[in-house]
C-alpha cells in the first residue's frame, strides 16, 4: 500500500517570456457639445442640428430625444429628412 501522506508538491516552471493582453480601452464617446440648463426634447434636438449639422436618430436618442419625436419636428419643419 502506498503512503497517502505523500508530499504532492510539484515544482513548476515559470516562463518569463510570457506576455499578457492589456485590456482593450472602452471606445471613446463621441464627443457632444454642452447642453443648454433645462432645454425640453425639441430644444435639444434642434440645438443639436444646428451645432452639427447634419444629425442621425441615433444621435438624437443619444442626447435623450426619442424617434418618435422625429416625425412631428419633420412635420413642423424643425428638421429636413434628408435620407
Amino acid at each position: 500500500m502506498t503512503d497517502q501522506t505523500a508530499n504532492y508538491e510539484l515544482p513548476i516552471a515559470v516562463n518569463s517570456s510570457l506576455r499578457f493582453r492589456r485590456r482593450r480601452k472602452p471606445k471613446q464617446e463621441v464627443e457632444k457639445p454642452p447642453e443648454p440648463p433645462k432645454a425640453s426634447l425639441r430644444q435639444r434636438a434642434v440645438w443639436l442640428a444646428l451645432a452639427k449639422g447634419e444629425v442621425r436618430a441615433k444621435d438624437l436618442t443619444d442626447i435623450g430625444v426619442p424617434r418618435c419625436y422625429l416625425t412631428p419636428m419633420c412635420d413642423e419643419g424643425l428638421l429636413v429628412k434628408v435620407g
